[in-house]
């Protein structure tokens, strides 16, 4: 099994869902986890009790782990992530250039088939981008933290 199906299959028979997986070159993971109803720490510790004796157990070699949450501004990566977030503000990079320009921010619309939608302002008023998955380079959420509505 593959280093990236193993930590996968753990995170997901956990009850959470893998968002993202880097690994760098000195042994450290770092390890991306989410559920509809938001991480805590604790389910970060127990992510990462569970990851510590898979990995020790299946005898791959690291230095450091680390698992969090994807953070306000969360990537956007498969399918299924852009159908959750439909109606959401998301900023996009495609991987070539469509009328010379890669960057796009917007509200997602649902994915019908493999073509994702993305309402953005154009030059002359609101514009349509469809792409896929494979066109994509990345995608985030536009974070958005309203600190009036906090109560003195």
């Amino acid at each position: 099994m593959q280093l990236t199906e193993l930590i996968e299959s753990t995170v997901t028979g956990l009850g959470y869902e893998l968002v993202d997986f880097e690994r760098t070159g000195r042994g450290f993971f770092c390890v991306f986890i989410d559920q509809p109803t938001g991480i805590a720490i604790e389910d970060c510790e127990k992510v990462t009790r569970q990851l510590q004796h898979v990995l020790t157990v299946e005898n791959v070699d690291y230095e450091r782990l680390e698992v969090s949450s994807p953070g306000l501004d969360r990537p956007l990566k498969k399918l299924a992530d852009f159908t959750r977030f439909a109606g959401s503000e998301a900023s996009v990079t495609l991987k070539k250039p469509l009328d010379g320009r890669k960057q796009f921010r917007g509200v997602l619309h649902a994915p019908e088939g493999e073509t994702i939608g993305l309402e953005f302002e154009g030059k002359d008023g609101p514009a349509m981008l469809d792409f896929t998955l494979a066109d994509l380079d990345k995608a985030r959420l536009v974070p958005h933290v309203d600190f009036r509505s906090r109560k003195q």
